[in-house]
């Protein structure tokens, strides 16, 4: 297996994660995520985490909230150099929080670095999703 199949195999990992938590667990997030200090994530919702303990909280949160839904990258293009890696595409799909169905359709950005056991994920970046921010707002309230 080359290094780009690995990568291109840790993020369907990685998707089948996100997948799990729009379906209300966050849990299979930490095997593809990398849990150093330095790891980051800039999600649709405006935010920015550093760190896994982060990372992890806010993904948490939010499969806390999540009632379905469902996510793909398209467009995928993966480049490896060395030990890290990155992907660009577009996802797409759908994401339910306490049933107010929201669209998705992101640029993306994830960059990975092989580890001993495997490419981690250590960044993941998205478009900034009005429809999505707008959907906690008034769940928040």
């Amino acid at each position: 297996m080359t290094s780009e199949d690995e990568v291109r195999d840790a993020s369907r990992q990685f998707y089948a994660a996100l997948n799990s938590l729009f379906n209300g667990d966050s849990g299979p997030m930490a095997a593809i995520w990398d849990h150093g200090p330095t790891v980051t994530s800039l999600r649709p919702f405006g935010e920015r985490e550093v760190g896994w303990p982060a990372v992890r909280d806010a993904f948490a949160k939010i499969a806390a909230r999540a009632t379905g839904g469902d996510n793909t990258i398209h467009d995928q293009i993966i480049e490896v150099g060395g030990d890290m890696a990155y992907e660009v595409g577009v996802e797409r799909g759908h994401l339910e929080l306490a049933g107010n169905r929201v669209p998705v359709a992101y640029r993306v950005t994830n960059v990975y670095r092989r580890r001993d056991d495997g490419w981690k994920i250590v960044h993941h970046h998205t478009d900034t999703s009005p429809a999505l921010i707008e959907t906690l707002k008034r769940l928040q309230s």
